[in-house]
């Protein structure tokens, strides 16, 4: 049996100090955060959807930092991301308080025996993504909810691989590309609502998407493009052509505007060009 010394040594999350009050139910609970020093977190290769893997640990082994970004209440299942929580309007209360029950429903179909009570795991990680991006439907534009969405929905979708890694054959592989088209509709409709002024992107200042870095906005517009033709129309040959076309607009904004920099890392601008270049093909193949 470990002793209490081997069992702090495998620790890999602490509750914060600091209470959080529900502003839903006024639940008190405190909030589970992750540790990430003393070789918690190996940081593993970038995708192209700019997921950061991580290497298991011998000690520690797997660790999913996406499972602890957002804030849950235990009791209500309220959630948003972390500096939102306590600033839900409070005229929008009582239709979160009328969602309650139907969004625990909901979420336990996907997610069996998820309690936000326990520590949290890969499992309810991923469904507290999904709460979270249920929740934002309650926050006003001025939050910039939409763009929020999709960062939340890309997150749960890559949780939900690493569980179709560790559960093979419970189908999470076509669930985590629900999320993933979810992500695509959101992305792209956030920077068309931004664009024509029906709500700005003012209320995200760290656009991810994943913990590691912030690729700011012309990762937004990457993602955007490479996500459509992921995850958009497939099976209709003049939606696929039109939708290919405005993700190469989109991504050509990314390296067509200048050197590498700080919100434009060389790896963003080299995805990029490798998107367009592909895009390119696509739209130049002949017809069948």
């Amino acid at each position: 049996m470990p002793t209490n010394t081997e069992e702090r040594e495998v620790k890999i999350s602490f509750l914060s100090k600091e209470s959080y009050a529900c502003p839903v139910c006024g639940s008190v609970f405190h909030r589970e955060e992750l540790l990430t020093g003393s070789g918690r977190l190996i940081a593993g290769s970038l995708t192209d959807e700019l997921h950061r893997l991580y290497e298991p640990s011998i000690r520690y082994g797997d660790i999913y930092p996406l499972a602890y970004q957002a804030t849950v209440c235990p009791d209500c299942w309220f959630a948003s991301m972390d500096k939102d929580f306590s600033a839900l309007p409070k005229i929008n209360r009582e239709k979160v308080i009328a969602d309650q029950n139907k969004r625990i429903e909901d979420t336990l179909a996907i997610f069996p025996d998820v309690d936000f009570h326990e520590n949290r795991t890969l499992v309810s990680g991923a469904a507290s993504l999904y709460l979270t991006l249920r929740c934002y439907d309650f926050f006003p534009k001025d939050f910039s909810p939409t763009i929020k969405q999709g960062m939340t929905a890309l997150r749960a979708g890559w949780l939900l691989d690493e569980m179709n890694v560790k559960y093979p054959g419970q189908h999470y592989d076509w669930v985590a590309t629900l999320f993933k088209k979810k992500a695509q509709f959101l992305y792209n409709d956030a920077i068309r609502r931004e664009q024509s002024g029906v709500e700005n992107l003012s209320g995200l200042k760290v656009f991810g998407p994943d913990t590691d870095k912030n690729y700011a906005y012309e990762g937004a517009l990457y993602l955007c493009a490479l996500l459509k033709s992921k995850y958009g129309p497939m099976s209709n040959p003049a939606q696929r052509i039109a939708s290919l076309d405005e993700a190469k607009r989109t991504v050509a904004r990314v390296f067509g505007m200048g050197k590498s920099s700080k919100s434009k890392p060389g790896v963003l601008l080299e995805n990029a060009r490798a998107l367009y270049d592909s895009l390119n093909k696509e739209l130049n193949q002949p017809d069948e």
